[in-house]
């Protein structure tokens, strides 16, 4: 199932660079990304609510390094999506999703640094080809 939720994620976030460029046109992309972090928040307080994930009283359950972790998931995608917003605004989206993208690189090293996920051959070597992929796709 996860393969799945990973290739929508994909889809989604595709159409994120597209609308995004599309909509940033003649705006600030410091207040479009904010504008859009509103409305994310408002839809996902719906999905929440519609199916029944979300209660002042769960809220509760999370411990202070849960809120601490999540706290700062939450300020370092505000400042991937200020940034991703500013560079699709000031370049093409194709070259920017590509440097975008390098994030998996970047993660596979953090994983393997902080998580202790094994970084075997074959994800390092994967690893290089989107390295490589990125910088002939961007440059």
């Amino acid at each position: 199932m996860w393969l799945l939720y990973a290739f929508l994620s994909a889809i989604c976030a595709a159409l994120v660079a597209i609308f995004a460029k599309l909509g940033l046109k003649s705006i600030d992309s410091t207040l479009a990304t904010t504008v859009r972090s509103v409305i994310m928040s408002l839809f996902l307080l719906a999905v929440a609510a519609a199916f029944k994930k979300f209660s002042f009283a769960s809220l509760d359950a999370f411990s202070a390094r849960e809120w601490l972790m999540i706290t700062l998931a939450g300020i370092a995608g505000a400042l991937s999506w200020l940034f991703y917003f500013l560079a699709i605004q000031a370049g093409n989206v194709t070259p920017v999703v590509a440097i975008d993208r390098l994030s998996i690189a970047i993660v596979v090293l953090l994983a393997a640094l902080f998580l202790g996920e094994p970084a075997s051959l074959r994800v390092v070597m994967g690893t290089g080809l989107i390295i490589a992929g990125a910088l002939m796709i961007s440059l």
